[in-house]
């Protein structure tokens, strides 16, 4: 369970901060001067540098938007003109991707980060720059929410890559291009000039991912512990009925891989206040569930919010590293595991520092919304929580120093069930190496530390579109 540090401040964690962004632009333009682009695009280290896997190009954004966050953090034109170049070369592709539920990953990191710079007055807009991330973002929005399983009770998913039957947790944080598409004023078309409202699949996706995905203490199976979730929920697509839990990437579906649970509690806590944000007319598009109602729909978003991240913060090793699943059989030859901080080196079972990464961004958005909304630190236990976490990832064994090393956040595991992570020699287990997703949420967790500590306006995803 994680020792929660209640006397951290962001301040404290500056120089961390200011060392991970120095070592950062080193790996950046190591990966710009060695990558070939007609190989694809880099997803894991091997060896210290960085390789492809193919599955889907889900990783191809964090590539540039590692860039444009690192450029947002110091100011250096050369990593604008990487992060810039590189969406405006490569991401149309993904804007227009029918086959994937991955646009919040790709195109929120690019042309999202693009937009919000501009707002910023980071970035000077050129007559055209701005407009063509706004339409980007659009599309993108409406693509995404494409992918739609329809369900009764006014409930629905956007569904994976595996199909019309497959609901994954990871797509809560792609839920943010529907946000973004939606307050730039898209809708969907659909059949017969149908206009879709985009704010409304985003919250179908969020309630049907609360009532089958998130788990609430309340009997469901055997295995139902308030704030665990699945990685997959299986429907039969023919009738809209939930047939059973499942995972890709976790042990089992009745254990919890712990990825997938920091993807909930991100996702679930960045659209707090996003939702917050928006006029209350807006969700009259919301013709039952909640009746409409923004209060409910806040509530039920925060009440999944606090869950997971409860269950993050007593899954975790005392340091806030968890390891890739909370059911990973070697565990049981580790049974302190959970009273001590994470061993990446261990003989058993990898930890995943890129899980840890996600989760502490969650927790800080889910800490600031309560204390913004109460007006007091009902939300300090998750700030503090968060700000913990990124203390250990900010520093080594997690922090990669070695300039020989393309990776920037050690000890990331993308797919431990299907071995495609990297073992070193004399080790039994992957560890050592990086991936495109952890390395781009540290920076991201990085940069929002750091305007915490400046007294600047918080890093979100809308915040100059909203």
């Amino acid at each position: 369970m994680l020792q929660i540090d209640s006397a951290i401040t962001a301040e404290q964690l500056v120089s961390k901060v200011e060392h991970l962004f120095e070592l950062s632009g080193k790996k950046i333009l190591s990966i710009k001067d060695t990558w070939d682009s007609s190989r694809g695009t880099p997803v894991f280290t091997v060896k210290g540098m960085y390789t492809v896997r193919g599955w889907t190009e889900w990783t191809r954004g964090f590539q540039f938007g590692s860039a444009l966050l690192q450029y947002n953090a110091t100011g250096e034109q050369a990593f604008l003109e990487i992060g810039l170049n590189g969406t405006l070369q490569h991401m149309a592709g993904h804007v227009s991707h029918i086959g994937v539920h991955d646009h919040g990953f790709n195109n929120v990191s690019t042309y999202g980060n693009v937009l919000r710079l501009i707002g910023e007055g980071q970035i000077e807009d050129s007559g055209y720059l701005a407009e063509t991330c706004r339409l980007a973002l659009k599309i993108s929005g409406a693509v995404q929410a494409s992918r739609w399983t329809p369900l009764a009770e006014h409930l629905g998913f956007i569904h994976s890559f595996n199909g019309s039957h497959s609901l994954f947790i990871d797509a809560m944080r792609s839920l943010r291009v529907l946000s973004l598409s939606h307050s730039l004023g898209h809708t969907l078309m659909g059949e017969q000039d149908e206009k879709i409202s985009l704010l409304l699949r985003l919250l179908q996706h969020a309630e049907t991912t609360a009532c089958f995905t998130v788990y609430w203490g309340e009997g469901r199976d055997s295995y139902d512990v308030r704030g665990r979730t699945s990685h997959e929920s299986i429907f039969n697509p023919k009738n809209g009925t939930f047939r059973c839990p499942s995972t890709q990437q976790g042990y089992s579906p009745y254990s919890t891989w712990t990825r997938g649970l920091a993807w909930a509690v991100l996702g679930y806590a960045e659209q707090l206040a996003y939702l917050d944000r928006l006029p209350d007319e807006e969700f009259g598009c919301d013709p039952g569930i909640h009746n409409g109602e923004k209060k409910k729909w806040i509530q039920r978003f925060l009440d999944a919010a606090e869950a997971t991240a409860d269950y993050f913060i007593s899954c975790t090793a005392t340091d806030g590293i968890p390891y890739w699943d909370t059911g990973a059989p070697g565990l049981a030859h580790k049974p302190d595991w959970a009273e001590k901080p994470a061993d990446p080196f261990n003989d058993f079972e990898p930890a995943d520092s890129s899980a840890a990464a996600i989760a502490a961004q969650g927790l800080l958005h889910l800490g600031s919304f309560l204390n913004a909304r109460d007006g007091a630190s009902n939300g300090d236990r998750y700030i503090q929580a968060g700000l913990t976490v990124a203390n250990t990832l900010f520093a080594e064994p997690y922090l990669s120093v070695s300039e020989d090393h393309q990776g920037l956040l050690l000890h990331s595991i993308y797919h431990r069930p299907n071995g495609w992570d990297f073992v070193p020699p004399n080790q039994k287990i992957p560890c050592g190496e990086s991936s495109m997703w952890g390395d781009y949420h540290a920076r991201e967790l990085a940069l929002m530390i750091l305007r915490m500590a400046e007294g600047k306006p918080a890093y979100r995803f809308f915040s100059t579109i909203v």
